[in-house]
């Protein structure tokens, strides 16, 4: 299945949701929370955002990629929610208004797989959780829908795979490790992120403003920082990029799938995507026209997606 740009345009008027600026004086409006979590000789901060009624037992956790944060979820966190769905979104550790990790060494799946699943448990969820993941956020449940007696019922994975060839993830990494630590004003910063995910896709300026706006710090002294630990690109220094191979956390996953590919992706290759429907867990795939990694699920039609194959609250 495919999505183009005229389905995208086309898409249902009767779903509109409130301006992105609005959403936090809504009809659901969200609240936020935070618990500590344990790293090896440090606890940290985990903060999260939560949609819709703290009581239901219909629970959504939504993960964000790399170097983003979980206000990305915005929209899909006010949708679900208006369906009845009770919806978190975190910050995973040295993103947002989590806290950093005091060793950047510890900055990996472990790390983010114990954390997401200290969060289930502060949560006190008492039964089964659907998953939406994009980029990091997919290979983090991955992780977590492997094992055993997972929590995991079901799981929308945005733009990720078993398999991560080095060129693009090195890509990401130099990205990452050249972002300027400090921009004069918000609207550079802006800019930048204009450019550097350019692969979420067409978007609007008020999707951009939305993106920028919880993308950076004003600092005391002056200046905009972005909202991420450096550390987190540790990882990608020269000497240390490789191709990523997580085929036997696929094949154990039991649980069904809705993988969302962008059509230029470099990340998610298309014959990776293949394998994906032919081994593993039950897998229904929708490519996503004109965007590479990753979609950004902002606009109604993405946003449908997601909601038509998680259905009501039920």
């Amino acid at each position: 299945m495919s999505v183009t740009s005229a389905e995208q345009a086309a898409a249902d008027p009767g779903a509109a949701m409130p301006r992105l600026d609005d959403l936090s004086r809504a009809d659901v409006p969200f609240r936020t929370g935070h618990f500590w979590a344990y790293a090896p000789h440090d606890f940290h901060r985990i903060a999260y955002v939560e949609w819709g009624d703290p009581a239901s037992p219909h629970v959504v956790v939504c993960v964000h990629g790399l170097s983003r944060q979980g206000r990305d979820f915005d929209p899909l966190g006010y949708r679900l929610a208006k369906m009845g769905y009770r919806v978190i979104c975190p910050d995973l550790p040295g993103r947002g208004l989590s806290g950093w990790l005091k060793d950047p060494e510890l900055y990996g799946l472990p790390q983010y797989a114990a954390d997401m699943a200290a969060l289930v448990a502060h949560l006190r969820i008492p039964g089964k959780i659907d998953w939406v993941g994009t980029s990091l956020g997919g290979l983090t449940g991955m992780v977590l829908a492997a094992a055993a007696n997972t929590p995991i019922r079901r799981m929308v994975i945005n733009d990720i795979g078993p398999f991560l060839p080095w060129a693009p993830i090195r890509h990401i990494g130099s990205r990452l490790r050249d972002a300027p630590r400090l921009h004069h004003n918000l609207a550079s910063g802006e800019s930048r992120l204009r450019i550097v995910l350019g692969a979420f896709g067409p978007l609007t300026d008020e999707q951009w403003r939305h993106i920028a706006k919880h993308s950076f710090f004003r600092e005391p002294s002056g200046g905009w920082r972005p909202h991420y630990d450096p550390g987190i690109g540790d990882a990608f220094r020269p000497g240390r990029v490789y191709s990523v191979s997580m085929w036997r956390d696929w094949d154990a996953i039991a649980c069904p799938v809705l993988l969302l590919r962008g059509a230029l992706s470099e990340l998610l290759l298309a014959s990776t995507a293949d394998e994906m429907t032919r081994r593993g867990p039950p897998t229904q795939r929708v490519e996503i026209a004109d965007c590479g990694h990753a979609p950004a699920l902002l606009d109604d039609a993405q946003l449908k997606i997601v909601t038509d194959w998680l259905g009501p609250a039920a």
